[in-house]
This record gives structure tokens, C-alpha cells and sequence, in this order.
């Protein structure tokens, strides 16, 4: 019943696993149809959210606008993080002062944990490095949420 999607922003490539439905077939009761549709969203979320994330600790984007995706744990942790990324690009400014720019999302896959819970994974791309970034979303009263988030 897993099903993982690959999407790669340099493209419309995307990869599914067959899903493992009873018999084998593919079910006309919004069987996998629903997955996908669901696995398409989540990557959709993870990717904005990632990019956004990311868009914090280069001080491009308020952390605010994060408010309503993010736990309020995952929130703190991530204005944490841009305030001494920040502080440092002070200290240094040689140094990191290419860090976090231009980032663009290169790929996103997810998992299915249980049917509200998913894990994903992306590939972020920067002037100077690439670096990974894990997700985990929760459902709750049909909204998803990142009830975790580690980058990189």
C-alpha cells in the first residue's frame, strides 16, 4: 500500500510504484486514483513548504507566512535557525554570504505512513551546496501540517 512519486522540477518526470491492491487490479472505487491524487498533494505541500523554509533562513520571506503549514514546534525551531544563520552571515559575511541564495526545490518523494500521516524527502540546490530536507505532514480536520521538518 505504499506508493512513492518522484517529481523533479526539471521536468514533468514522475515515478509511482503499482500499487498493492487485493487481486492485483486496479479497482474502480477510488481505490488508487485517491492515493495518487493525495501523493501528488502532499509532494505539492513539501515542496512549497520546503522552498519557503528555505526562503526563512536566507531572510527572503517572513517566517509568518509559515505559521499556518508548520507546527508551532517546527515554527520556533526554524525562527531559531534563521536567527543564528543570520547572525552568522554577520560574523562572516565572506564566507556564508552565499549560503541559502537562489534555492531551488529539485526533487520530492513521499511515503505513506498510515492513511493521515506521510514522510517526504527533497533535494534543495543553492549557490553553494546541495542539501536534503525530511518532512513529516500530518493530517488533522483535513488540513496537513509539517509536524517535523530537518534540513540539511
Amino acid at each position: 500500500m505504499t506508493t512513492a512519486i518522484s517529481v523533479r522540477s526539471a521536468g514533468t518526470t514522475a515515478r509511482q510504484a503499482a500499487p498493492s491492491a487485493p487481486g492485483g487490479g486496479n479497482g474502480d472505487k477510488g481505490g488508487s486514483g485517491d492515493k495518487s491524487d493525495e501523493m501528488k498533494e502532499v509532494c505539492a505541500i513539501t515542496r512549497s513548504t520546503v522552498q519557503a523554509a528555505i526562503e526563512v533562513l536566507a531572510g527572503t520571506r517572513p517566517i509568518n507566512q509559515l505559521a499556518r503549514r508548520l507546527d508551532q514546534r517546527c515554527l520556533t525551531a526554524l525562527q531559531h535557525r534563521a536567527f543564528l544563520t543570520r547572525r552568522e552571515a554577520v560574523r562572516a559575511p565572506r564566507k556564508l554570504g552565499g549560503l541559502h541564495r537562489n534555492p531551488a526545490v529539485r526533487s520530492v518523494r513521499a511515503c505513506e505512513v498510515t492513511p493521515d500521516i506521510y514522510e517526504a524527502s527533497a533535494v534543495v540546490l543553492d549557490e553553494l551546496r546541495a542539501r536534503a530536507v525530511a518532512v513529516r505532514l500530518e493530517r488533522s480536520k483535513q488540513v496537513w501540517r509539517v509536524t517535523a521538518l530537518e534540513i540539511g
